[in-house]
């Protein structure tokens, strides 16, 4: 049976990171897509220029239609961009999973907490953190921070250390998440290592870093690539490892496109489409 995904996130017409992102990803592990849409930006692989924010209750509509015809098997939340549809999105989700859970399902969410994009725009208004937080974090069995955004959930220091990521995954998956997915990204090193903070306890990702500049999107593909994964019913662990796999493959053959001039798009298809074809 193929598995139905839905993506609550941003649009990025210039096709490498958010909804359209996502979409591919799922497209690529094998699972279908549905997208809801929270904001139009106006972006490139150079920055954003322009954001418009979707009615709060008109997010809500859209997932309430896709829940009142559809099968979904897993949830990937991106930019929620401010409180109001933050409360919105948890609101209609948390009707939508105690129905699911009425009738004997669970699906799993993973929130990937989008707060500021490539270029260093502010795609998460300060106010709407502490909404994310209390109202989405208990919802989501993966959440998904690279390092300023674990410290901004948190309202720490960025982490500069193992240790200081292990602490602030214990810290988010005490918030309440089932598990918590760090993303060493940041770190000043040779290594990118990820750590899962879950209740069996804290798991290891290692990865060398991939010189290149084509990183747009990475973020919202390994959510989705992990959403994918979970609603096939893989194990989170496992999950992890399978969506890094993926990535790392699709980083690696970004040099493949020629898509703009700045932070270009990761090579979602690298598996499937032949070089230059």
């Amino acid at each position: 049976m193929i598995r139905n995904v839905l993506s609550i996130a941003g649009s990025d017409p210039s096709g490498g990171a958010g909804i359209q992102a996502d979409l591919k990803a799922f497209s690529a592990r094998g699972v279908y897509g549905m997208a809801v849409l929270t904001a139009l930006t106006a972006q490139n692989t150079q920055g954003v220029t322009g954001v418009h924010l979707v009615p709060p209750p008109f997010v809500a509509e859209q997932i309430d239609a896709v829940f009142a015809d559809v099968r979904v098997d897993a949830i990937k939340i991106g930019m929620i961009a401010n409180a109001e549809i933050a409360e919105a999105v948890a609101a209609a989700l948390s009707r939508a999973l105690a129905t699911a859970e009425g009738n004997g399902r669970s699906i799993p969410v993973v929130l990937d907490p989008v707060m500021i994009a490539k270029g260093g725009a502010a795609l998460l208004a300060p106010e709407a953190v502490d909404a994310l937080t209390l109202r989405l974090l208990p919802l989501a069995t993966v959440l998904t921070p690279n390092l300023p955004e674990a410290a901004a959930l948190l309202h720490q220091p960025v982490a500069t250390s193992r240790a200081e990521m292990a602490a602030q995954a214990e810290q988010l998956r005490a918030l309440g998440p089932a598990a918590v997915l760090v993303k060493g990204g940041h770190l000043d090193s040779d290594e990118s290592p990820d750590v899962l903070a879950a209740a069996d306890g804290l798991h290891w990702f290692e990865a060398q870093r991939v010189p290149t500049k084509n990183t747009h999107g990475t973020g919202c593909t390994l959510s989705s690539a992990l959403a994918a994964e979970l609603a096939k019913g893989v194990p989170a662990q496992e999950a992890v490892a399978l969506a890094k796999d993926y990535l790392a493959g699709a980083v690696e053959a970004a040099g493949n496109l020629t898509v703009g001039s700045g932070h270009g798009p990761v090579q979602h298809f690298h598996a499937l489409w032949k070089d230059g074809a």
